[in-house]
Order: C-alpha cells, then sequence, then structure tokens
C-alpha cells in the first residue's frame, strides 16, 4: 500500500512541485478536487473539477488525481449528505440503500429521477453545507506540507521563489 502511495500519489504531487507548480495552486488545487470529487451526483465531478480549473487557473492533473483518489469516500458520504441536506430544509428522512438507487439508476433513469430528484437536491444541499469546510480546512492542512516539500526539492544554492 506504501508503494501505490508513493507511486500514484506523492509521486506525481512531487512532479508537479518539480515542474514550478508554486505549494499555494498545488495545495488549492488539490482541496478543491476534493471538495469537488466529494460532490453526491456520480459523474458531475469531473465537470465540476474542470470548471474550478479554468476558472482559477488551476492544475488540472491535481484537480483529477484528488478527484478520483477520494472516489470511494464519495460514495459513503451521500448518505451523509442527504440527511444533511433534509435537517437543513426539515424534510422528513428518506429510506433507501446505495446499492437498490444505483441500480434503478442505471435501468431506468426516469424512475430514479422521478423517486430520488428531491433526495438527491438535498444531498447536494448537504455538500454545498459541508463543501466550504472541507476545501478551506484542507488547503490549510494541506500549505505547510507542499511548502516544506517545494524548499527539499529546491536545488541547493536555489534561491526561493
Amino acid at each position: 500500500m506504501r508503494d501505490l502511495l508513493r507511486r500514484f500519489v506523492v509521486g506525481p504531487v512531487l512532479t508537479l512541485l518539480e515542474q514550478g507548480l508554486t505549494p499555494e495552486k498545488l495545495a488549492l488545487s488539490l482541496a478543491l478536487g476534493v471538495m469537488c470529487g466529494l460532490f453526491p451526483v456520480l459523474g458531475a465531478t469531473t465537470l465540476l473539477c474542470v470548471a474550478f480549473g479554468v476558472g482559477l487557473r488551476l492544475s488540472h492533473a491535481a484537480l483529477q488525481l484528488a478527484n478520483y483518489l477520494v472516489y470511494p469516500v464519495q460514495v459513503a458520504l451521500i448518505l451523509l449528505f442527504v440527511r444533511l441536506g433534509e435537517r437543513t430544509v426539515q424534510a422528513p428522512p428518506i429510506h433507501f440503500s446505495l446499492p437498490t438507487i444505483f441500480a434503478l439508476a442505471r435501468e431506468n433513469p426516469g424512475l430514479f429521477l422521478e423517486r430520488f430528484g428531491l433526495t438527491a437536491l438535498h444531498a447536494m444541499l448537504g455538500w454545498g453545507i459541508a463543501a466550504p469546510f472541507i476545501g478551506v480546512g484542507l488547503y490549510f492542512v494541506l500549505l505547510p506540507v507542499l511548502r516544506t516539500a517545494a524548499v527539499r526539492l529546491r536545488p541547493p544554492g536555489a534561491v526561493a521563489p
């Protein structure tokens, strides 16, 4: 597992730093990639990452790396976001299972939207409440780590930008 993390996470992040991406831009790209990757509508996260990347001129590689890494967490948090959204608008909790709604979405998208459209809106509302805290918190956790990594990657005698 350690080798996989080093090869597919740490290595690409360090490569982005070596290529001249600033720790600030990289931290923002990774934090927003995680934040977008947790959006509770499957398939929409890549488009969100592209929008943030273009709009804020961020690293698409870092955004997508973070997006793909949090996919299992995204699925696990859908119910939490639904419940947060329901509580926010004081809606009664709907009972469902993720495997059942995934199967319904695949088999009959129209029926899925009819039955779970409001639930999806509740999930998006819950994500909208939590996402800024996740993004900002992760940015401030990643920034010092990436600054330290950038200093260590700097060749001896090189001047800080």
